[in-house]
């Protein structure tokens, strides 16, 4: 979960509109019980700040639950209507959240904190919640653990691989808590085709030159041709641990 500078930051999180059905189709989703852990079962109106195409959006539905999703991507919330029905979407960041004042009950960000200019985002978070409401970020990390993962973090370039973390780690500060942290381990069943469309949707690799692009899938396929073990039947696990961050508002 490395963090970037502002410019940096900026251009890598743009570069998702671009890919969104990538996107869409090859990023992992997330365990339940990282939801059922960061949002209180009585939130009846929870809002998903960088929801992206909505992979972790839809799992925060209930019956009793309205759900609204803000991305700054108009074209990651085209994809996210296709994928679920009944979900607000609105454009918009954490610096900016176009909601009123104690407007809701928990807020999300998956995937998406480190996107975010804290010294904006955090009282703007804090102005949309009401008193006792909860702010939950979660990550999904590759858990480089295994030894052939850690393989193909190098080839795909990136340092987004699994660490424990503290919840101090992440310092929210006022109006919130100190905060508590959860992680789950799990994987995510993908095809070799489907590795190398998750590099494909990486920010990372979106802002890369063509053959820049061309020479990380070719380490990546060298890294699966290393491995034949890992795939069973067509199928290859991929290791991931869920990290998950909640902070109550005072």
């Amino acid at each position: 979960m490395a963090h970037e500078n502002r410019s940096s930051r900026h251009d890598h999180a743009n570069s998702f509109g671009q890919a969104a059905h990538v996107y869409e189709e090859s990023r992992p989703g997330y365990p339940p019980e990282i939801v059922d852990w960061l949002v209180p079962a009585d939130a009846r109106r929870v809002l998903d700040i960088g929801a992206g195409t909505g992979k972790f959006t839809r799992l925060l539905r209930r019956e009793d639950r309205e759900v609204v999703a803000v991305d700054p991507s108009a074209e990651m919330l085209d994809v996210l209507r296709a994928h679920a029905s009944g979900i607000e979407t609105l454009v918009g960041t954490a610096e900016r959240i176009p909601l009123p004042d104690e407007s809701v009950d928990a807020v999300t960000v998956a995937q998406a904190w480190h996107w975010v200019d804290h010294d904006r985002g955090i009282p703007e978070v804090g102005r949309v919640l009401k008193p006792g409401g909860t702010l939950g970020l979660v990550w999904n990390s590759r858990d480089e653990r295994v030894a052939w993962v850690a393989e193909l973090g190098i080839a795909m370039g990136t340092n987004d691989s699994y660490s424990p973390a503290a919840v101090e780690d992440y310092p929210i500060g006022a109006p919130f808590d100190d905060g508590e942290t959860i992680e789950v381990p799990w994987s995510q069943k993908l095809s070799r085709e489907g590795v190398l469309t998750l590099v494909r949707s990486r920010s990372y690799f979106l802002v890369r030159s063509a053959d820049e692009q061309a020479a990380t899938l070719r380490d990546v396929e060298a890294v699966l041709d290393r491995h034949p073990e890992i795939e069973h039947d067509g199928v290859i696990e991929l290791p991931y641990v869920t990290q998950g961050f909640r902070f109550r508002r005072g």
